[in-house]
């Protein structure tokens, strides 16, 4: 517990210094992962080159409404991380530069496959499963049955009891808005939405952010990616991790180069330095669970197994089009988070 007190007074201490450094000198890098991971990484990369780094961690959709926003004069010169279809969005727009990395010969077959899909501009770090986690002491406090599918997060037993991020800034979320429409096609899947939206009190920016507050009793019910969930429950939370009962989808993390980048040579640097085994080991060491995309990398031993999952055969490519992307947010906003306003202030 001394330690886990120790890395969060660093990782505070981090994130001050980072919104406070507009660039560095050498290189420029968003980050899309936890804030532990973003430090850990920037701290062995610093230490394998002598690089100074400026990594800001932020959403993965705020990531990329940054890069659009500084097209004309980037700043930042690496995207790190987060869901592997906001990338291909950013490199169907042109805001991605090509790069074939070292290791790449390394990446296990859905990592090929990403990079083939994406034109060559990003590259898979890692994968994970997607799902909730509920918190046993206060599903048991509030007598209310536990969840296993997806179905039952809609039930008005937990009317105020879960907690989901906003797809419009969270890549998470847009996972989960992707996953429902190939399970159970769009109309349903917005359908199920508005009605699960009357359970969730407010929506959040990240899409740890609801395993994180279900891990500290102030949610019941936090729908995540499986990995952060397993985070949490290994820091000693009481916490009952679910792979929904019909099924679920996956993210592939992606890491990508800015289309001009001031600093591309030492871009290209850490890109390689993110595929290698070393770079991918900064998970484990920072507490994470992802599944690696290096088959030479080492498996966190509290990884999910997702070969006994049940998974989607999840659509990177119809999901990562921009207009899609647009398309489907426009609609959520409309359906689904005005739809809980009215319902709230009649």
């Amino acid at each position: 517990m001394k330690f886990v007190t120790s890395l969060g007074a660093g990782t505070a201490l981090w994130l001050f210094a980072a919104l406070n450094v507009a660039s560095a000198q050498d290189l420029n890098v968003l980050c899309g992962v936890d804030e532990d991971w973003c430090l850990t990484m920037e701290t062995a990369f610093e230490a394998k080159t002598g690089l100074e780094v400026a990594m800001e961690r932020k959403s993965t959709g705020e990531i990329l409404d940054r890069i659009r926003s500084e097209r004309a004069n980037p700043v930042i010169d690496v995207w790190w991380g987060g869901t592997g279809d906001t990338h291909l969005q950013g490199a169907a727009e042109g805001l991605m530069e090509p790069y074939q990395p070292a290791h790449s010969e390394d990446a296990l077959p859905w990592a090929q496959n990403f990079f083939l899909m994406s034109g060559g501009k990003a590259s898979g770090v890692y994968a994970g499963a997607l799902g909730f986690a509920y918190n046993s002491d206060i599903l048991e406090d509030r007598k209310v049955p536990t969840p296993s599918c997806w179905k039952d997060l809609t039930d008005p037993q937990y009317r105020g009891l879960v907690q989901m991020a906003n797809p419009k800034s969270s890549g998470t979320a847009f996972t989960v808005l992707a996953t429902l429409i190939q399970l159970l096609g769009e109309d349903e899947a917005f359908a199920y939405l508005s009605a699960l939206a009357r359970n969730i009190p407010s929506f959040t920016t990240s899409g740890a952010a609801p395993v994180k507050a279900a891990a500290r009793g102030e949610t019941g019910i936090g729908i995540s990616f499986i990995h952060d969930a397993v985070t949490q429950k290994l820091a000693g939370a009481p916490l009952v991790i679910v792979a929904p009962c019909e099924g679920t989808g996956y993210e592939i993390g992606a890491v990508s180069i800015v289309s001009g980048a001031r600093n591309l040579d030492n871009a290209r640097r850490f890109v390689d330095f993110a595929m290698s085994p070393d770079g991918q080991a900064t998970g484990a060491a920072s507490g994470q669970n992802q599944i690696p995309s290096n088959a030479r990398a080492a498996l966190p031993p509290a990884a999910p197994d997702i070969s006994l999952i049940r998974m989607v055969d999840y659509d990177f490519a119809t999901f990562g089009s921009p207009e899609q992307r647009r398309r489907l947010l426009d609609r959520f906003d409309k359906e689904v988070l005005q739809g809980a306003s009215a319902v709230e202030t009649q």
